[in-house]
């Protein structure tokens, strides 16, 4: 039987010393290889980690740019929408803030027990020097009312944090007597206050104002009333439709031009239609300026062309324009007796829902600082609180 030679017979030896020698070499390289793989694996992870990428040893997944807000994560009560803020103070410029304020509800009622209040909007230049006398008269009523003050941005707070005037500020602008800036003011209050669920009717006021009625007698008039207190009356002379100019149409006619005091109460649905204004603003800003006092004409005019079935044409608060001049008297100590705060309570008469009544002006100014004391002397014996 023929033989075959091995696989290894009729070669040159050294060809197969060689051949070994060929194989080991790559071995030796794969082995380097695989260590400088490691130590730059090891290296990438510790740069890695450094820069946040990974955490622990382990990939992260990409994070998003954005970041929940408080009261997104977990689970979301109804409480956290009907919640008014506990501070005022926000970051909202005025477009904001509008756009915010006049979110509304589109389902008729409320699915949680809802107590209707009265926001008291505080239009001043700085501090409440009549503060003791709106504290007495607010006491024991902390359901039922709520407070805002604008003051000039200048001003620096300075109230017990036990008072109920404690950082209800809200973020301000100047406001200049006459111009545009004033109604600015006005509608910045509304704005801030409509963000509390439970405001239901808007009372603008000043620091020289003082009540004259106890707290359930103010309330329940407000609550009762089918309309809102603004005023809005036709003036023929040159104080009224004098103002007027013809470039304020088609938007406003002459006919439609209305005059009334800057001091209003108004429902929940009027201070909707005011914050949310566009059209009428333009107007007024451009076109009723000094000798227009537009704080007397804006509002009315635009609720008189916008709802005047809702208006009951006259203004809550009682001042005295008997001296003449653009502004109305100011009583000081020695003006506050019995008799002259009883002849501003029981001297009036007016409709009210469309009946007589005696009861009109549910507030008073102009009260300088210097009258607090003689007030809170009398307050109990002629307002009833």
């Amino acid at each position: 039987m023929p033989r075959f030679p091995g696989l290894d017979e009729g070669k040159d030896p050294n060809c197969i010393t060689r051949l070994s020698q060929s194989r080991g070499l790559p071995l030796k390289l794969l082995v380097i290889l695989v260590l400088l793989l490691g130590l730059l694996i090891v290296f990438s992870l510790r740069v890695c980690t450094r820069s946040g990428v990974l955490e622990c040893g382990i990939i992260a997944a990409a994070r998003p740019s954005f970041r929940l807000c408080v009261g997104e994560q977990g689970n979301r009560s109804l409480q956290q929408w009907i919640k008014p803020p506990s501070d005022l103070m926000h970051s909202m410029y005025d477009k904001e803030l509008f756009w915010r304020a006049t979110f509304v509800p589109q389902i008729k009622g409320y699915p949680f027990s809802r107590v209707p209040k009265i926001a008291f909007m505080f239009l001043t230049k700085g501090p409440l020097p009549l503060a003791p006398l709106w504290e007495r008269f607010f006491k024991g009523h902390e359901e039922y009312y709520s407070i805002y003050i604008h003051s000039l941005p200048s001003y620096h707070e300075e109230v017990s944090s036990t008072s109920i005037f404690y950082r209800r500020r809200v973020p301000s602008q100047v406001a200049e007597w006459g111009r545009m800036s004033m109604c600015d003011a006005e509608r910045r209050l509304l704005a801030n206050a409509l963000l509390d669920i439970s405001n239901e009717w808007f009372l603008l006021l000043s620091e020289s104002c003082i009540p004259l009625f106890n707290f359930s007698i103010i309330y329940h008039y407000i609550k009762r009333s089918r309309y809102s207190f603004m005023g809005a009356f036709d003036d023929p002379g040159p104080y009224g439709r004098g103002r007027y100019n013809p470039n304020m149409e088609p938007e406003v006619k002459l006919t439609q031009w209305r005059k009334g005091s800057q001091w209003f109460e108004v429902s929940r649905k009027l201070a909707i239609q005011i914050v949310r204004d566009t059209t009428f603003y333009p107007k007024f800003e451009a076109f009723c300026k000094p000798a227009c006092y537009v704080d007397e004409h804006y509002f009315p005019t635009m609720l008189t062309i916008q709802a005047p079935e809702l208006l009951a044409n006259r203004s809550l608060t009682w001042v005295d324009w008997s001296r003449g001049g653009a502004h109305p008297a100011t009583f000081g100590r020695g003006d506050i007796t019995p008799e002259f705060l009883k002849r501003i309570v029981e001297r009036q008469s007016c409709l009210y829902n469309g009946q007589r009544s005696s009861f009109c002006e549910l507030f008073a100014r102009k009260f300088a600082p210097n009258a607090l004391d003689p007030l809170l002397r009398l307050a109990s014996s002629i307002f009833g609180y």
